[in-house]
């Protein structure tokens, strides 16, 4: 950090290390630009998915399913939670060569906060630098929402999805606020490392943006697992105690409160742009009501020279969604300036739960809610004979399901609770891209023994 009285200008300055930020700053470096990352922590260099997101949960994840029924859970977890640090680590330090190896690239640690439309001041401890800019891109990314529970600011055994991968003492007893994404992705990865979980979700159902037979499936699979589900639950407090945290809630319309003892509380509540503290009124820069900095189609927001990319501008919160922001602002930038937000079609996404569940477009409920007409076909995996690879690898439990408009046998979407759908959804969110029909996935040859070959026995069911 250079002194108190320093000024520098570059032509473009990013604040974040997400993965949009800083591939626009790579690729800005790489055209000989003058570039200035910010990044406010020398741990989350990389941003936020290979160093507390995607990378690390995906390792404890895969960690948890390879650990056997003989294996100590605390010490497997422990020794789970030193392979993840190693492999962040790598990472994070890879990622900062990465950019500040470049010569026209320079990357500070400090926390940026806008001084006027062109110009932020960079703080670190007592030094202070301003840096102005032709073009800047805000990259913060998200935080997570810590809902308002009495007694949840006291105890010292709440955390977030954050704090939970970075402790290597596996709870014995998890409790987890929250059924949605998030919230099920660690349901099912604690309950392998050994941990007694209980999820307390406020909607009548866990997964609630999926059909009800996906989310029951899923529902069940983590129960078999050891998973309890309690829905339509309301905590109203969390007490914290000598040998555990009370963590009480009313069910239903039932104003009788219930308890469960945790050793830990995972906060589960989603996740929202992370804007505190940069001063965006002072550069003209509007902000949603849901705080997210409000961009147009191109994620220029209403400063002309400022753009947002990542889960700061309020868009889907995946790693792919950023990475593609960087190129609609590249091509805005350094292009034809067609590219826009408009051009995403067909974006799948995983819960990396065992198995996974991966979806792309409508659900069967939304589909016939537009008025379609519409063709289901679900089958589970275990009742898919033409699919041996789930059989091989032992894990034949889940649901294939595909919702296809019958007039123009277009694919409306997907919901593959299966071992590799992560992989599987990718053919098929590429197939509707391309406006391929339903019959060319059902007719098409597939490697074998796969799981992409189950969509010729599963599409063959529509009906």
């Amino acid at each position: 950090m250079a002194d108190e009285h320093a000024t520098v200008h570059v032509d473009l300055l990013v604040l974040g290390f997400g993965k949009g930020g800083k591939t626009l700053a790579g690729t800005f470096g790489r055209l000989g630009k003058r570039v200035a990352m910010v990044e406010q922590s020398d741990q989350m260099y990389g941003g936020t998915c290979i160093n507390i997101g995607c990378v690390p949960t995906k390792a404890l994840v895969h960690d948890a399913e390879e650990r056997r029924p003989g294996d100590d859970p605390a010490a497997w977890y422990e020794k789970a939670v030193t392979r993840k640090n190693t492999l962040t680590a790598a990472m994070r330090a890879k990622n900062f060569s990465m950019l500040d190896d470049q010569d026209s690239v320079t990357v500070i640690t400090g926390h940026g906060t806008f001084v006027s439309a062109h110009e932020v001041e960079v703080t670190a401890g007592d030094d202070v630098m301003r840096i102005t800019a032709n073009t800047i891109i805000i990259n913060t990314g998200s935080e997570p929402i810590i809902p308002n529970i009495d007694g949840i600011a006291e105890s010292t055994r709440v955390v977030t999805s954050t704090d939970a991968i970075a402790s290597a003492s596996l709870p014995r007893r998890l409790v987890i606020v929250g059924g949605g994404y998030i919230g099920v992705e660690f349901a099912g990865m604690y309950s392998q490392f050994g941990s007694q979980v209980t999820v307390l979700e406020s909607a009548p159902r866990v997964l609630n943006r999926e059909d009800d037979d996906v989310a029951d499936t899923a529902r069940a699979i983590l129960e078999e697992n050891g998973v309890t589900f309690v829905v339509s639950a309301r905590v109203t407090s969390i007490r914290d105690e000598p040998d555990g945290t009370t963590v009480t809630f009313t069910r239903g319309d039932s104003a009788t409160g219930e308890t469960v003892q945790a050793d830990a509380v995972l906060v589960a509540s989603g996740r929202r742009p992370a804007t505190e503290g940069l001063g965006l009124e002072r550069a003209g820069i509007r902000t949603t009501d849901r705080g997210a900095v409000a961009v147009d189609e191109h994620l220029r927001t209403s400063a002309e020279h400022v753009f947002a990319v990542g889960d700061v501008n309020g868009g889907p919160q995946f790693t792919y969604i950023s990475l593609d922001d960087n190129r609609i602002v590249l091509n805005h930038l350094t292009g034809d300036k067609t590219r826009s937000v408009a051009d995403r079609v067909a974006v799948p996404y995983t819960v990396f739960m065992t198995p996974s569940l991966s979806r792309v477009g409508l659900t069967e409920a939304q589909a016939r809610d537009s008025g379609r007409n519409v063709l289901v076909a679900a089958k589970p995996v275990a009742q898919v004979a033409a699919m041996p690879r789930a059989k091989i690898v032992g894990e034949s439990r889940g649901l294939m399901k595909f919702v296809v408009d019958a007039d123009s046998d277009q694919i409306l979407g997907a919901a593959l609770l299966s071992y590799d759908s992560h992989e599987v959804i990718n053919t098929v969110a590429l197939a509707m891209r391309r406006g391929a029909p339903a019959t060319e996935l059902r007719e098409a040859i597939y490697t074998h023994p796969s799981m992409t070959e189950g969509l010729n026995e599963v599409l063959a069911a529509l009906a």
